[in-house]
């Protein structure tokens, strides 16, 4: 919060539900001072200073053994955006298309042949 760095946290819902739950409280809290505009607040019963370029993103991947289900006062404080695998032939075809190839349905094909090897 002092230095206004973001932070990428990886695989989220590995971390312990009960570490999940002071980690809510504790970015809840930054939060807080952010929304409220504030320069310096109170951290774990410390005054430090705010910078509003800070922000916090987590990555997950629900449904693996050994994750955890997000409490819903975490879940509240993140939006969730969903993410799939892009179709690699697609864009390889308008790629070529772009630069002016006629065949690029098949070289797009061995392109992305080549390159899964």
């Amino acid at each position: 919060a002092q230095s206004g760095l973001w932070g990428c946290f990886d695989e989220f819902n590995r971390i312990p539900v009960s570490v999940l739950s002071v980690c809510s409280t504790q970015y809840k809290t930054v939060l807080d001072g952010l929304r409220a505009r504030k320069e310096r607040f109170l951290f774990e019963d410390i005054e430090i200073g705010l910078r509003y370029t800070v922000m916090a993103f987590i990555t997950m991947n629900p449904g693996y053994p050994g994750r955890a289900e997000l409490p819903e006062s975490l879940k509240a404080l993140f939006r969730p955006v969903s993410m799939c695998v892009p179709d690699l032939m697609i864009i390889c075809e308008i790629m070529l298309m772009a630069e002016g190839f006629t065949i690029c349905k098949l070289l797009a094909r061995k392109f992305v042949i080549l390159y899964k090897l």
